[in-house]
């Protein structure tokens, strides 16, 4: 077995001795694209989306070194017509970059790369002599010449030293030339069957994008035939709830929401195994990064992007265009740049339809919570720091409390949001109720059968506490908005899920800039409700 090349079955040995989710259709894929123009794959995604796993399970069925037919025997992969033709057939060469950065200095890290795989690869060819002069390209050529058996390589973490080295530099420079070199010319489509690399980015647009464009992209933007490998569908996520006696619907709520490609909903697959394991839910996100990542980010400040990222907080949306990014961590130019590396580290989620970002669930919620608490927007901060206690008032049905916390959220926010309207109060009520995102479903603009409520705040499954409707009058008062849920019966539709309903009708006064609050309870199946029913 070498460091490189004929690393065996062992990593993924490993997966399978532990808690595994059968994603090895992903090979049937691969091997559609073997000694085929297409045999170039770039699988980019986000961390804690299983892409060193990916690489893990590929190199064991390919390798020759081992034999690995009990290891899929059971698994998806083994009906497909492909399966025998390719089983552990080649020699595969495991490289991960991130073996290498900040290991040695930037300079001598492409020549390391060389020199090692060269070192190690002519040892499992000992017949087949280095000679003078020999560039690791120059000695898989040979070895292919001889055995006839091209290489599998699989390289993981591609764009790690593109995400701490600046275009220009003399390591991207080298690193550029080295790519090219390898998988641009001709000698590349002779010396190997297939190649796949995971990364976080997409090649990119400043110089690797020559370099690397026979490669076919699949990313969190574009995911083509491999949607359903990014993650954990709702499907395996009840199986695994099934399995553990875990709460699917809590599952759902911590770390479900991403959209991948004609996937309409996936799921964080390390957070799912990790809430496995411990066997209740919670943000694992700081074991694997850092809201410092986010915050860097946000603290930029483009134009418009502080009012993006408080609507997605408050479980709103933002247009993005993310064909301009140069997929450069280092070059981050305007507001759409910013969202674009969002999505790609899965701090937002993307709707591909409508070309709009999100965010996705409630661990991203609480990270992204905390990034804004990093970044100084204090106002913000406030308003999320005095949530629990809105809705705790609001429960109480203590009406004088919440008019005087949202006007207080009012206050803090009223230069970020123009609040001239109810859909912009809409947003600053969503903001000041963000606690309650841990126990609520939330709906500005709710269809109902006779309008839309502004805000709907609808319990989750297992949940006790009753349903709340918020109706926002501007330059009217309270009890107007309360007449208007009963008038137009939203608590009628409000009903189908749920029992007790709170209704909650908020003004603001622009005279004296105050709000006024009034908390109406209806308990659906009542004397009082059925009368609401007579009387409107």
């Amino acid at each position: 077995m070498g460091i490189y090349i004929d690393k065996g079955n062992g990593l993924f040995r490993q997966a399978r001795n532990s808690e595994y989710v059968d994603k090895s259709g992903l090979i049937a894929v691969v091997n559609q694209t073997l000694f085929t123009v297409k045999k170039f794959t770039c699988v980019t995604r986000s961390r804690r989306f299983g892409k060193s796993m990916a690489a893990h399970m590929l190199a064991a069925y390919y390798d020759r070194s081992c034999d690995s037919r009990e290891l899929f025997s059971d698994l998806q992969i083994a009906t497909d017509p492909s399966f025998e033709e390719h089983l552990n057939k080649y020699p595969v060469i495991y490289l991960d970059i991130t073996d290498f950065t900040g290991s040695v200095s930037d300079d001598s890290i492409v020549q390391l790369i060389e020199s090692e795989l060269l070192a190690d690869i002519s040892k499992a060819y000992p017949g087949i002599a280095v000679e003078q002069g020999d560039t690791l390209m120059k000695y898989l050529l040979r070895v292919v010449d001889q055995t006839k058996v091209p290489f599998i390589f699989i390289i993981d973490e591609w764009d790690a030293i593109c995400r701490e080295n600046r275009p220009g530099s003399k390591v991207m420079e080298d690193y550029v030339n080295w790519l090219r070199r390898m998988f641009k010319s001709v000698n590349g489509s002779l010396a190997f069957a297939g190649v796949y690399m995971t990364g976080i980015l997409p090649i990119k647009k400043f110089r690797t994008q020559s370099a690397l464009n026979n490669f076919l992209e699949y990313s969190m933007l574009e995911p083509r035939k491999m949607a359903s490998f990014f993650g954990f569908t709702k499907d395996e996520v009840r199986a695994l709830a099934a399995k553990h006696d875990m709460d699917f619907d809590e599952l759902e709520k911590w770390y479900d929401g991403y959209q991948i490609g004609p996937q309409p909903s996936m799921f964080n697959p390390n957070s799912v195994m990790q809430a496995v394991d411990i066997g209740r839910c919670r943000s694992f996100w700081a074991s694997t990064g850092s809201f410092d990542a986010i915050a860097s980010y946000i603290k930029m400040n483009f134009d418009g992007l502080k009012e993006d990222i408080v609507e997605m907080l408050a479980g709103g949306r933002a247009k993005v265009n993310t064909t301009k990014f140069n997929n450069d961590l280092s070059d981050i130019r305007n507001r759409d740049d910013v969202l674009t590396v969002l999505i790609h580290l899965g701090y937002l989620a993307f709707d591909w339809q409508k070309r709009e970002c999100y965010v996705p669930n409630y661990e991203v919620s609480e990270e992204l919570a905390n990034a804004v608490e990093e970044t100084g927007w204090t106002s913000i901060a406030g308003a999320l720091q005095q949530s629990e206690r809105l809705l705790d008032a609001t429960l109480r049905g203590d009406a004088d409390l919440v008019a005087r916390l949202v006007e207080a959220a009012h206050a803090e926010n009223a230069s970020l949001i123009k609040y001239s309207d109810e859909n912009s109060m809409a947003c600053v009520l969503a903001i000041a109720y963000y606690y309650a995102h841990g126990d609520y479903i939330f709906h500005r603009e709710f269809q109902t059968g006779k309008g839309f409520a502004d805000l709907v705040m609808m319990p989750r499954k297992n949940v006790s506490t009753p349903a709340i409707i918020v109706e926002l009058k501007y330059g009217h008062s309270a009890d107007e908005a309360i007449d208007q849920i009963k008038e137009r019966r939203y608590w009628e539709k409000v009903s189908d899920y749920t029992g007790d309903i709170l209704l909650v009708g908020i003004n603001y006064d622009k005279e004296t800039k105050t709000h006024q609050c009034k908390i109406t309870p209806v308990q659906v199946g009542s004397e009082a409700a059925r009368l609401l029913k007579g009387r409107y």
